[in-house]
């Protein structure tokens, strides 16, 4: 009998905990249901969506989406959420390729103007957020974004100037002009649409290696632009917003 009555006390607690583990995984699951939905919104609609677009499109009413989200700047900062997502899991391979430098970077241009060509009332919504009125999302994901980038970028740049033995405090500044011009070229890009994605894929990557060449040079270094140099099986770029999101979901803790 003791033990019937030992066994039994424990039941409720851990049916509780897979029952609080379940609705978590349903509340997570419907949340990334209504993302998509905001996302077909966004493509119809344009970045002034309401959330009765959103709701319509997920077939439901707008007080069964608003128990997920607070309000529209919640929602917005899901979407950015989801679009970097879609950004670190094109650019992490690219970054971390084996190739010669030019066809790296351009590996790496190419991939973030293809995501922002895809998705490009989302790349608009996060870096012109609406002034309709609406709460700003608490999270400014563009210049969250920026960071984690650039942060990786400094890294694996202090580690090919060292490497050349040459002084690393320059890594940083590079890494956020590098990061900075491309999303300011990005944003031009979407708005004027006056050459195609090869051409400023092929433009920014002249830009950027033009930069890193010259540099280089001025400090007596040569590099092939062509040829994939050894250090690259060395190097490697850490992917910062998988870390994050594990760290906000308590995986891996």
């Amino acid at each position: 009998m003791p033990d019937r009555v030992k066994s039994s006390s424990k039941q409720p607690a851990s049916t509780g905990d897979a029952r609080r583990d379940r609705w978590k995984q349903h509340r997570i699951a419907r949340r990334a249901e209504f993302v998509e939905a905001a996302l077909r919104a966004l493509d119809k609609h344009g970045t002034d969506f309401g959330m009765e677009d959103v709701a319509a499109e997920a077939g439901v009413t707008k007080p069964v989406l608003y128990r997920h989200f607070t309000d529209k700047a919640d929602l917005h900062l899901a979407l950015g959420q989801y679009g970097t997502k879609i950004l670190f899991n094109r650019l992490m391979p690219a970054l971390n390729d084996e190739l010669a430098p030019v066809p790296r970077i351009r590996s790496v241009i190419n991939a973030f103007f293809t995501t922002i060509d895809e998705y490009p009332n989302l790349y608009r919504l996060l870096v012109h957020p609406s002034h309709s009125g609406d709460r700003l999302p608490d999270s400014d994901i563009v210049h969250e974004d920026k960071e984690m980038i650039a942060t990786s970028v400094t890294a694996v740049l202090g580690d090919y100037m060292r490497a050349f033995g040459l002084d690393s405090g320059a890594a940083e500044p590079w890494a956020h002009g590098v990061v900075g011009l491309v999303q300011n070229i990005g944003a031009w890009w979407l708005d004027r649409r006056s050459m195609g994605r090869d051409s400023i894929v092929e433009y920014t990557t002249e830009i950027i290696w033009g930069a890193i060449d010259g540099i280089l040079r001025q400090k007596g270094v040569v590099v092939e632009p062509n040829k994939p140099l050894e250090i690259n099986k060395v190097v490697r770029m850490r992917n910062v917003w998988s870390e994050a999101e594990r760290k906000a979901t308590g995986e891996g803790a």
